[in-house]
């Protein structure tokens, strides 16, 4: 799972995000981006990001052409730069661009890319020594053209704190909603995830490619179960408990979840007691205790062990974090 390995961060306005575009881009990745940072949901108060699309010139990407609000130099005075993939990573990027980025990136910007917008980080010398994804079709290409890179083929997203790097296709929305978990707190990236229709939170760990992403079908063995279990999560339950709800032995249960969701039912069980414990410590003013008893933790001790090891921070920082962030943006609403 994803670590805050450097919260809060030190980058220029981080309500500031630009896009940075140019010829042959996938337009998927592009509207991801474009569609979360670009509106806010309904249910957010207060100001959203100042998003604005950046690039040299008008830019083509399939039958469509795009016309930037500003140019490239603009990516340095903003807290978020977002590099979309294109489609031909056989050629090199341009030049401007992979020199735009590095610029951004020196001059404080947390750097994020969508797919095979990675290409563009490593020909800036940004994931150099670090870890990082793409869509796993150019994973190899990406190795073998960046060996300082250590690629990993195998997960949605790798947050590295200021530079970040996404799967292709559905891992770019998982990576722009981890950017607002990160920034706005668990329940504002839930409220975009609903407005989006989209599952609202895919650890970056979980494999790219897995036999059936989500449970798909009324009739799949997990689509009674994980709403039953969402709504229990203040129960101490255990996997022999989920398999017997769902009929079936421990190990079956266990091949079922990897199919659909990448991971063990440990492991998501957790992942979900975590995410209600982060909305409990955004929106009430409950104790540690208490919300240790509502996330099924048991006690305060052990929910301060998985929250820090999941999250990177303690309960009462992550509250302190959101809770002034909130009065903040209640501040400055027009």
């Amino acid at each position: 799972m994803s670590v805050w390995n450097d919260m809060p961060r030190t980058i220029p306005d981080m309500s500031s995000v630009a896009l940075a575009v140019t010829d042959g881009m996938l337009h998927f990745e592009l509207s991801v981006a474009y569609e979360v940072f670009g509106s806010a949901p309904d249910a957010v108060p207060g100001p959203w990001y100042d998003l604005s699309v950046c690039g040299s010139d008008a830019v083509r990407f399939g039958r469509f052409r795009l016309e930037p609000d500003h140019g490239f130099d603009r990516l340095r005075h903003a807290g978020t730069v977002i590099v979309p993939g294109w489609a031909d990573v056989d050629v090199e990027p341009p030049a401007e661009l992979v020199d735009a980025v590095r610029a951004a990136h020196e001059a404080g910007a947390r750097v994020a890319s969508l797919c095979t917008g990675a290409f563009v980080l490593a020909a800036a010398g940004l994931l150099d020594g670090k870890r990082a994804t793409t869509h796993w079709a150019h994973t190899a290409e990406l190795a073998a053209r960046h060996p300082r890179v250590e690629v990993d083929p195998d997960v949605l997203y790798v947050d590295n704190g200021s530079v970040l790097t996404s799967a292709g296709k559905a891992a770019a929305m998982d990576l722009c909603l981890h950017l607002v978990r990160l920034d706005r707190g668990s329940s504002v990236a839930n409220a975009v995830a609903r407005r989006l229709v989209v599952p609202p939170h895919r650890g970056g760990g979980q494999a790219q490619f897995v036999t059936a992403p989500v449970p798909a079908r009324d009739d799949h063995p997990l689509a009674g179960l994980l709403p039953w279990v969402i709504e229990r999560l203040d129960e101490p339950l255990t996997v022999e408990d989920l398999a017997r709800r769902a009929r079936m032995s421990s190990r079956h249960l266990g091949r079922h979840f990897k199919a659909a969701t990448g991971t063990t039912p440990l492991q998501w069980l957790l992942t979900q007691r975590i995410r209600r414990a982060q909305e409990l410590l955004e929106k009430t003013d409950d104790g540690i205790d208490a919300i240790a008893a509502a996330t099924g933790m048991g006690t305060a001790t052990t929910l301060r062990r998985h929250f820090n090891r999941t999250v990177g921070v303690p309960p009462d920082t992550y509250r302190r974090t959101f809770r002034s962030r909130g009065r903040s943006s209640d501040v400055h609403t027009a």
